[in-house]
This record gives structure tokens, sequence and C-alpha cells, in this order.
């Protein structure tokens, strides 16, 4: 018998795609315990219950209404075969019918193994009032907050191969495919109290211990509690992911994570793996649960795409880079981005390119019509077999600006976490110099973090969001500072405003950009930072001698083949 092939799904930060809409009790449980029912906006009463996927105690015999799955199903109903048997009008059951206004049944007994069946909420706070959020009251600190992010993915994969339907009426589109097994890298929740090993549902090896937030795991919601991971979660992103990837047992993985995060993310893989697998990302616009929710079929539609295997080149290595995979569309990471919060609501950036293919649905396998040219993953020049153990970074001593050793992999070749380079976004527009003849001392944010840099950041560098497509800046004080800090040290790069469409170019020790915008421009500096260490700084910033000029274009030289490569 064929083996399914296995995918990793790891866990990201702050995402929407599994994370459920809050537990409402049931006005079912409402009625039970004498609580006031919910109702509709004009205070009538509300038509149904919602039904919450929940699990079994015991097996259960129900009694199903024949032709009640469809309108029209007893309209045909000379092509099916009898039922059961019929309920009368008290309630019982008889394998023949009794009398003229006996109903035609199924007889189905429901067991715990079945899995999960849609059923009333029937929970309640413990002080006995019903739940009607995620909190015990309103901005209610965490201790008295449910946690509406699933730990891993497991539950909501369960969810999908128990839930959702195929347009062929099937089920099961995960796990007719591959099994999926479950990493939690940086989970969107956690295990406040711990987690006994033999209840783990991750892959992972002893007990749990209690889980922080803000350190362990990363939520949004509810939205008085949320927090996002800090710089230093790039390292164990690539770690970790790297890591999972080398063991050889999977044919690709998926990263889920906030809808405006995921773009970031992928990104970084793209250029930070040294892996010839692939790596889907997928997030969604709609908790997992609500109507019309996203997720499910993009998560199915990445299972798909990896195992189609459409991503292979002659040698079986990956061809189309990481890449999100969002309403059938298949992006790639360089060039997607989040454009609004609603299901079809990314858009490619950059002006040339970015859509690769589609996971194309109707019995047609997915498909790929054009292939990124820029470097990737295993052609990467700045992926983390190609990072040094050491770098040169800068640091002030005094007035003098020196080099120093930073550490950034150790010994068995992870990323340092506090070694992650710092990188400022730096936006421009017209009009922002503050008067016609004022100087870089009234730049005081950028000042302020260059003196920052070189106290506490040895690798750092800036990113400046200028004109487009130039990425060329008007504010000239503050052109001038980023100019004195490509020779303290700090490589600047240069991008155009917002999704720009063109080009930009470096010069005067500045590096083009390209096409990218600031947010992925920022994640290739970090790279390159790791990979080449900090610009040599000039003895004296403001009147670099002729070699330290040649030394400092020799250095941006080497940024700036990869930002022309990546």
């Amino acid at each position: 018998m064929a083996n399914k092939p296995k995918i990793a799904h790891l866990s990201g930060s702050n995402a929407t795609i599994s994370n459920s809409p809050p537990l409402v009790t049931s006005n079912k449980a409402r009625q039970k315990y004498d609580l006031p029912l919910r109702t509709n906006f004009d205070g009538s009463a509300q038509r149904f219950d919602v039904l919450r996927p929940q699990r079994l105690a015991a097996p259960a015999i129900v009694y199903v209404e024949q032709f009640s799955a469809h309108p029209l199903e007893a309209d045909a109903a000379e092509l099916y075969g009898p039922p059961d048997g019929y309920l009368d009008t008290h309630g019982e059951f008889n394998e023949v019918q009794q009398n003229d206004d006996d109903t035609p049944v199924y007889k189905v007994e429901l067991v715990p193994e079945d899995g999960l069946y849609p059923l009333p909420y029937m929970a309640r706070q413990a002080d006995g009032s019903a739940w009607e959020d995620d909190c015990a009251f309103t901005n209610a600190p965490a201790e008295k907050s449910r946690q509406p992010y699933y730990p891993d993915g497991s539950r909501m994969f369960e969810e999908i191969d128990r839930l959702s339907i195929a347009e062929n009426g099937t089920g099961n589109l995960v796990s007719a495919r591959a099994d999926m097994e479950f990493f939690r890298i940086l989970p969107s929740s956690g295990y406040t109290k711990g987690l006994p090993a033999d209840q783990r549902t991750d892959v992972g090896s002893g007990d749990i211990a209690p889980e922080t937030l803000g350190q362990d795991y990363f939520v949004y919601r509810p939205r008085h509690l949320s927090v996002s991971p800090p710089r230093p979660a790039l390292a164990r992103i690539a770690n970790e992911a790297q890591k999972i990837l080398d063991t050889g047992e999977y044919l690709g993985a998926i990263w889920t994570q906030g809808s405006p995060r995921v773009e970031e993310t992928l990104y970084w893989l793209n250029i930070i793996l040294d892996t010839t697998l692939p790596v889907c990302g997928n997030a969604a616009q709609r908790p997992h649960g609500e109507i019309s929710n996203d997720g499910p079929k993009n998560l199915v539609d990445s299972v798909e795409y990896i195992t189609s295997r459409v991503w292979e080149d002659a040698d079986g290595r990956n061809k189309a880079g990481t890449v999100v995979i969002q309403e059938q569309q298949v992006f790639a990471s360089r060039e997607v981005q989040k454009g609004d919060a609603r299901p079809g609501g990314y858009v490619a950036t950059g002006g040339h390119g970015g859509l690769l293919g589609a996971v194309r649905g109707h019995d047609l396998p997915p498909i790929l019509t054009y292939l990124p040219g820029a470097k990737h993953t295993w052609q990467s020049a700045v992926n983390r077999t190609q990072i040094p153990e050491t770098v040169d970074g800068i640091t002030q001593e005094g007035t003098q600006i020196i080099t120093t050793e930073v550490r950034v992999k150790d010994g068995d070749g992870n990323l340092v976490e506090s070694a992650v380079p710092h990188v400022s976004i730096v936006k421009d527009g017209n009009y922002t110099a503050e008067s016609f003849d004022s100087g870089p001392e009234r730049e005081i944010d950028t000042l302020a973090q260059i003196e920052d840099n070189l106290a506490n950041n040895p690798l750092a560098g800036f990113v400046i969001e200028g004109q487009s497509p130039y990425g060329s800046m008007t504010n000239k004080p503050r052109e001038g500072l980023l100019a004195r800090a490509i020779r303290c040290g700090m490589p600047v790069v240069r991008v155009g405003r917002g999704n720009n469409e063109g080009f930009s170019s470096g010069g005067g020790g500045f590096i083009g950009g390209s096409n990218l915008t600031s947010t992925k421009a920022r994640l290739l500096l970090i790279a390159c930072l790791m990979r080449f260490g900090a610009i040599p700084p000039a003895r004296d910033p403001d009147n670099p001698t002729e070699e330290e000029a040649k030394a400092i274009d020799a250095k941006v030289a080497d940024y700036q083949k990869v930002f022309d490569t990546h």
C-alpha cells in the first residue's frame, strides 16, 4: 500500500486562521438554567441555536428524518432505498410503518470515535452566568479570559477533515492527501498551566511547562491583551523551520499566521532557509468557523499544492521559492501583500509579476504559469548556511566608532536570537524638513535612533521609504544624517513608498532596494547584515579618507549584489 506524504504544519503568531469565534452559551443552556435568552436585534426570539463542534462522551442513538438533507430529495423518492424504520406520533420506533402519519427515519448510532459533532454550547461561567464573549467581563485580565486560538494546528485540521465538504460531496480533504504533523514555533495560544506529555497533540517530547503570554505565545484577541513577537523571533522561526525540514520526514511545510504578518514571515523564510522543499504560507481574513471563513480552503489548497509536486524542478528541488496561497492564487512571497481585510484581499506588489499560478479546482491540478527570477531558499546568498558564525559589528567608545565581533550563529549552526540586527524603516514625504534653513539637529527621531544603534545595536541599518519609484528623499537634513550613518557602519536601503511599481537605485553609499516594499527590504537587509556584517566605519564619519571610502563602497557593493538578485 502506498504511503501518504507527511507535511509539517508550523504555527505562527496572531493567526486568525487558527482563531475561533467566541464560545457563547446557547439558548438551550439558558433555558435549562433559567438565564436570559439571546434575542434578535428587535428583541424577538432567535430562530436557531448556534452549533459548535464538540465531542460526544458516550454513544447516542438518533433518528434522522428521511429526505431532510435537501428540499428536493423527496421529489426523487423513487430513486431511494427504504428507511431503517418509522417513528410514530409518540416517538416509538418501528421497523414497519404502522400508520400513515408515521415518519420514515434512519436509525444512527453516534459514538465518540466518530469525531466532532456540531452541538449546542452548554457551558456557563463559574458564577453560573452565560458566556457572552471570550472574557468573563469587558476588558477582563488574562486570568479572567478564555483563549480563542488553537494551541497547534491539530484541532483546525481535524475540523476541516470532519466538517468541510468538497465540491463532489466528499470530505477528509486533508488526510485523503497527506498526514499532518504539528509544530508550535510561535503559536497563537498557550498552555498557561502546562500540559502533560501524554496529552500533547504537537510533535515534541516531555511535558509542556506553563506558558506565558508574550513570551511563549502571541495573540491579538482579546484586543486589550494583544501582543506580537519581537525581532529576536526571526531567529527562532529560521532555526526551528530549518530543523524540521532537515529531518527528511516531510514533503513540505505550511506556515500559518496573522493575515497582515504572513507576507513578511514567508519572505524571511524565502531568503533565510536552505531547503529544496516547498513552504506555503496561509492566513485567513475571518476566524475559523465564522460564516464564509476562508482559512480551511487556503489550507487544503496548500496541501494540494505540496502533494502535486508542481513546485519541483527536474532535480526534485523547489523552483518557486516560498509562496503564499490565498483564494486559490499562488503568490511569490517576495511580492505578496495584504491589501484589504476580506477574502481576496491580497495583491502582488512591485508591478512586475508576483502571481505564480493557481490551485485551480474542478478536478484540475495546481499550475505554475510563472517562476520567480529572484534567488530563494537553497539558491539564496544569505540563507542560514551562507551566514558565518561571526561578523563585524560597530559600537561607540567615547567619541570613536570601532568594530566589534558579533556572534550571529552558535556552534550548532543556529542563528543567535540576540544578534538579529535592528533595521528601522524611515518614511520620507514632501514638505518634511522643519524649515527653509533647519539643520540635522531638528531630525531628532533619526538622531536618536543612530545614537541608540551605536550604543545597543552592533548590527543595525535603515530602510528609507522615499519618493516612488526612486527612493529619493526630499528632506535633505535627514538624508545627510542617513548618509553619515552609512559612514558610521549602518547600511541604508532606498525604496519607493507604498506598493511601488518601479525600481529604486543606489548611489552615494545608499543601496538600491529594487522594487521591494520597505518591509521586505528590511528583512533582506537584516539577512545581509548577518551575512556580511556592518559597513566598515570611518574614523571620522564627516571626513572619511580615500581608503575608508573605498572600503565602504566595496561593502555596499556586496549588499547591492544581493538586493539586485533577491
